[in-house]
């Protein structure tokens, strides 16, 4: 991996991490592109740049993370059953499914269509709570739509996103959910394969000064994106990224089958 490439993983990272689009799914398909190797260094320097997009949360949030404890419980309920599915099955899921690009690029669409779908099905409802007047047993359902998003396509913020719309809670306050909840799932996950790979951070000169690049360009797009997604999500529908999805995951699905033949 050079500079280019980790900047250009960094911006894709913190672009797509929050947004519902699944931000695996990009990273998987940037890699492919830019033809980078998948190596020890390469899934140490996506956790890496994951954390990035990590501290960007806790840079616009840490407010409300230390302040209204009624959310802090609802997201600790909801994170329990994403880290109970993600120790039992996360290994099954990645052997198989991480390998597939046509199975990647189907759940992609599909849940693109699902976007659309919902949106249109539920044109007439009215979404009207907070993130915080959640119930706890809703909580719990909120936890277990995020850990759908184990598989490759899925989309953690989407999942949040359309579990909390069904409690009629607001867009862009099932977006901020969704980015708190992201913080304890994503650094579970990220602690674990950081410790597990600490010793490759320097294997070789450069790696330290990539891992520090990605981390840095991957913070500050999560800024921007997070920021505009919200002021977004106030007065527009999800539908928009649904779209997206299907012609993204089109246009892959073009460019796999004629590989192919």
């Amino acid at each position: 991996m050079d500079f280019f490439q980790a900047i250009i993983l960094g911006i894709v990272e913190g672009a797509t991490e929050y947004l519902p689009i699944s931000s695996t799914f990009h990273l998987i398909w940037t890699a492919k592109l830019l033809k980078i190797t998948q190596t020890d260094f390469q899934k140490m320097f996506e956790v890496v740049i994951q954390s990035g997009a990590i501290l960007s949360i806790l840079a616009l949030y840490l407010k409300t993370l230390t302040h209204d404890w009624q959310l802090i419980k609802k997201i600790f309920v909801s994170f329990l059953p994403t880290a109970v599915v993600g120790l039992v099955l996360y290994k099954i899921i990645k052997n198989v499914f991480f390998e597939s690009f046509s199975v990647q690029i189907g759940i992609f669409v599909l849940v693109g269509l699902l976007f659309v779908a919902i949106e249109k099905v539920w044109r007439q409802r009215q979404f009207t709570l907070k993130a915080s007047e959640i119930t706890y047993s809703q909580a719990v359902i909120i936890g277990l739509a995020q850990a759908v998003a184990v598989f490759p396509g899925v989309s953690r913020a989407g999942a949040v996103i359309l579990a909390m719309m069904f409690f009629k809670v607001k867009r862009d306050e099932a977006a901020k959910y969704s980015f708190l909840l992201a913080v304890p799932t994503l650094l579970a996950a990220s602690a674990l394969d950081l410790f597990k790979s600490r010793s490759i951070i320097f294997a070789q000169a450069d790696n330290l000064s990539l891992l520090l690049v990605g981390f840095g360009v991957s913070f500050l797009s999560a800024l921007v994106v997070v920021r505009w997604f919200v002021g977004y999500l106030q007065s527009h529908q999800i539908s928009l990224f649904g779209w997206y999805r299907l012609t993204l995951g089109l246009a892959l699905a073009g460019l796999v089958m004629a590989k192919i033949s």
